[in-house]
């Protein structure tokens, strides 16, 4: 099998594609800085099972070019994981409009321009997965949070109305929901000494690999994963 993985340099992304490929799948990740992208190539370690592609989600051409360059590289593109997100928080009267935009247009529009790339190559292979990231700050809403908490309530809702569409061509479409997990995603100030009671990254990583291993006639189309205990 074949994935492609957006925002895969770094974070819950990386974790993902190191999941997948020890699954002994083959792997494309997407990301828009090299130095990121290489890094994470030399932490992989994957040979052959690993490409990387430089590309922004939020340019169409960019998004478009990453699947296709998937597809050359393996052949086919049996598994789409959206995850690159961007979070950036202030309150509404404060948030300039390219802040706004910066985090809609790549946690939602990139994610439909990934998507509607990917639909022609998984309807021709037969089926396939489209796994997105959201977060539980789709329906727990916070001070701070009006584009970050907009982006990820629409990004379910795009995932539940696509889930119904596409699951005639058995494209299975499942929203991952993680709730506070402890990545370098805030910022370098965003984790604390007591994270441990935080989410891991391999504990998303491993939600999307049960998804992948779930028998076929039921489909799992909205997960929520939360931290066991508070801190």
């Amino acid at each position: 099998m074949v994935a492609l993985v957006t925002g895969g340099s770094k974070g819950i992304g990386l974790a993902i594609a190191r999941a997948l490929l020890d699954r002994d799948m083959q792997v494309a990740i997407s990301g828009r800085h090299e130095a990121d992208l290489r890094r994470a190539a030399e932490q992989l370690g994957a040979g052959a099972n690993l490409v990387t592609v430089s590309a922004d989600v939020r340019d169409e051409a960019d998004a478009r070019r990453s699947v296709e360059e998937t597809v050359r590289a393996f052949g086919g593109l049996d598994v789409l994981v959206n995850n690159a997100g961007v979070g950036k928080f202030a309150n509404v009267a404060d948030m300039t409009p390219e802040m706004f935009r910066d985090v809609i247009d790549t946690n939602l529009t990139g994610v439909f321009y990934c998507t509607r790339a990917v639909l022609p190559h998984v309807k021709s292979a037969g089926g396939g997965w489209i796994i997105n990231i959201a977060s539980l700050a789709a329906r727990n809403y916070f001070p701070g949070g009006g584009a970050y908490c907009a982006s990820k309530a629409a990004l379910v809702a795009f995932s539940e109305s696509l889930m119904q569409e596409v699951r005639v061509d058995n494209i299975r479409v499942s929203v991952v929901m993680p709730g506070s997990v402890a990545t370098e995603f805030s910022g370098p100030h965003g984790r604390h000494e007591d994270d441990s009671w935080k989410l891991t990254p391999d504990d998303v990583a491993q939600t999307v690999m049960d998804l992948l291993r779930h028998p076929g006639r039921s489909l799992p189309s909205k997960i929520e994963i939360r931290p066991a205990k508070t801190r």
